[in-house]
């Protein structure tokens, strides 16, 4: 096994945690929170999640960084979308900054003040931070035959 494939099966093992708990979440544990009107459902999923779905992140982001230099596509070529695995590189970065935007909003406006009138707020944020993540997910997959 090369170090490449090592590092690809930490990446896929991370996306397995970070993509299928944020599924989890929008498909069994949002829909019982919305029809209940209960914000603690969340905020228990959230509280048992938080560690390992950040860990999941970085890990993502190490090793899709390291990845991408393997294939060539390095800091200085980010955004110039010359090639299909430099495309989809930064596809995957321009998401993963959506990510961090959903993460800041939920965190500082949306998570402090939850409740029963504003757990909708909550929803479109697990819903977006899903879709992005199943993208991301879709995207990585095109790598295998040379991106977009």
């Amino acid at each position: 096994m090369t170090l490449h494939h090592f590092v690809l099966i930490l990446h896929l093992l991370a996306a397995a945690v970070w993509v299928g708990g944020h599924l989890l979440l929008a498909i069994c544990y949002l829909p019982t929170a919305l029809k209940k009107k209960d914000p603690q459902i969340i905020l228990n999923f959230e509280k048992k999640y938080e560690a390992l779905g950040m860990s999941s992140l970085v890990i993502l982001i190490a090793t899709g960084i390291w990845m991408a230099y393997d294939f060539g596509v390095t800091f200085e070529t980010w955004f110039s979308f010359s090639s299909g695995i430099e495309k989809v590189v930064s596809i995957k970065l321009i998401l993963l900054f959506l990510t961090f935007i959903c993460a800041i909003c939920a965190q500082f406006f949306v998570l402090p003040n939850l409740n029963e009138t504003n757990i909708h707020r909550m929803a479109v944020i697990i819903i977006s931070v899903t879709t992005i993540a199943v993208t991301m997910l879709v995207l990585g997959s095109t790598i295998r035959y040379g991106g977009l």
